[in-house]
């Protein structure tokens, strides 16, 4: 179907308005957290007088995940979607629960190995495939240890 007043179909006039809104979506976003053009920041009123005026650094809320002393040394342990190791003492890993070869969640951690139960799919320690049919290593996840609690990060 043509526009007779602008010559466009409904194909062309969709696709040059889903464009035009990309472009203004992108350059709306370009300037986020920049102060516009012309104007002035006032740094002398934003710096502290002394270091007893500065402000506390954010604080960000890490999530607990388990307790170092739950991760067995030479095994691990899933809780909800991660799967922790221990491949040696002091040495954590973090990696999603699920398995690369067909998208099923993974079973458990036995005799060393991440076992997926849908087709025998095994995953090292470290992650990387032992036994097929998986050939990507599971994806690994960020967390971090302190005072004896591994927290997602």
């Amino acid at each position: 179907m043509t526009d007779s007043k602008s010559g466009l179909t409904r194909h062309q006039f969709l696709i040059s308005a889903g464009l035009t809104g990309v472009a203004f979506g992108a350059s709306a976003c370009a300037g986020y957290g920049q102060q516009p053009a012309g104007s002035a920041v006032n740094t002398a009123a934003a710096q502290p007088d002394s270091p007893s005026d500065a402000p506390a650094p954010a604080v960000v809320a890490a999530t607990p995940i388990a307790a170092t002393a739950d991760v067995p040394v030479g095994s691990g342990v899933i809780v909800d979607d991660i799967v922790l190791t221990q491949p040696t003492a002091g040495d954590f890993r973090a990696f999603s629960a699920v398995c690369t070869h067909a998208g099923c969640t993974l079973a458990g951690v036995a005799d060393g190995t991440i076992n997926c139960p849908c087709h025998g799919s095994r995953f090292n320690l470290d992650g990387t495939v032992a036994t097929g049919p998986a050939k990507r290593p599971l994806e690994g996840k960020a967390v971090a240890v302190n005072e004896g609690v591994i927290t997602a990060g």
